[in-house]
């Protein structure tokens, strides 16, 4: 029993040593790592023109201006998406010993790259086209995750994203998804995103725990897509379309304390998620609302 024990203890600290990034570099981790991010972009890429684009008419390359729809909220989930794709990237890089210059350079441009080749794949639809608003929001999810590096070599705002479900994919399911599972990536009503903020970072001499957070989030309502009453009959009245903004506390997961790497890894990968928490609501249509717990 006790060399069992023994050898059980050392499988779980190779297993654990796995996750702890190196102290320099390691040719064969850096490898790895830029194999694997460019075998995934590319089954990405692939799959998404197999299941997205294949069933409509393509174009010659084209921009549109989609900069007032969805009341920007496309908008901010491409801040979102190229700003995780871009820090996981600079941490993987950072797993295999990479500088950090190397990290902000080929890590942290990740989201941004990624995000530019799926917004030509728009440009060269029939049915979307590139959009200059995208490309924006991509590069200034990228420049948020490079300017905190830079300034204060840490990440003290995270964008954070929550979602709840809602009545419109009822009424548009085809374009706000019939699944739990799609709405969560069409259905922007039910989409909030935030910008948390790690109060012990911004005050280190403060007695506020290091995980603690403060966010404030942005969200909208009363959106089925364009030509909202000719497409649905369902609809009696056209919803009356509004923004909010919230006010809740938040958990900065990377900031617990645990000596295992790869409990480490897990809190870095689930800190992308808003924690549910009490929150204050403000629409200028409908005024203050407080949610005991907010998802």
């Amino acid at each position: 029993m006790f060399l069992l024990v023994f050898q059980c203890i050392l499988a779980q600290h190779s297993f654990d040593n796995f996750f702890k990034p190196s102290d320099s570099l390691t040719q064969k981790r850096q490898n790895s790592t830029f194999i694997t991010e460019s075998v995934l972009a590319s089954g990405a890429l692939i799959g998404l023109n197999q299941l997205w684009y294949a069933d409509y008419p393509k174009s010659s390359f084209h921009f549109i201006n989609d900069n007032a729809d969805w009341m920007q909220m496309d908008k901010m989930g491409h801040l979102y998406s190229s700003y995780h794709i871009g820090r996981l990237g600079a941490e993987a890089l950072n797993w295999s010993g990479s500088s950090k210059k190397n990290q902000l350079i080929y890590g942290a441009s990740l989201g941004f790259v990624f995000l530019t080749a799926v917004e030509v794949m728009d440009g060269f639809s029939e049915e979307w086209g590139a959009s200059m608003g995208d490309v924006v929001a991509n590069a200034s999810g990228t420049a948020l995750y490079v300017s905190q590096e830079l300034l204060w070599k840490e990440q003290r705002i995270t964008p954070k994203f929550s979602f709840h479900t809602t009545q419109y994919p009822n009424f548009r399911p085809d374009l706000l998804g019939s699944s739990t599972s799609e709405q969560i990536l069409k259905d922007y009503n039910g989409q909030t995103y935030w910008f948390s903020a790690n109060l012990y970072s911004f005050s280190k001499k403060s007695q506020f725990p290091k995980w603690l957070n403060v966010a404030v989030g942005y969200g909208a309502e009363g959106m089925i897509g364009k030509n909202d009453i000719k497409n649905n009959l369902n609809f009696l009245i056209k919803p009356e379309k509004y923004r909010q903004f919230y006010l809740s506390l938040d958990l900065d997961l990377t900031k617990i304390t645990t000596k295992s790497h790869f409990l480490k890894t897990v809190f870095s990968v689930l800190n992308t998620v808003k924690i549910p928490a009490p929150t204050l609501e403000y629409s200028p249509q409908k005024g203050f609302k407080l949610y005991a717990l907010y998802f």
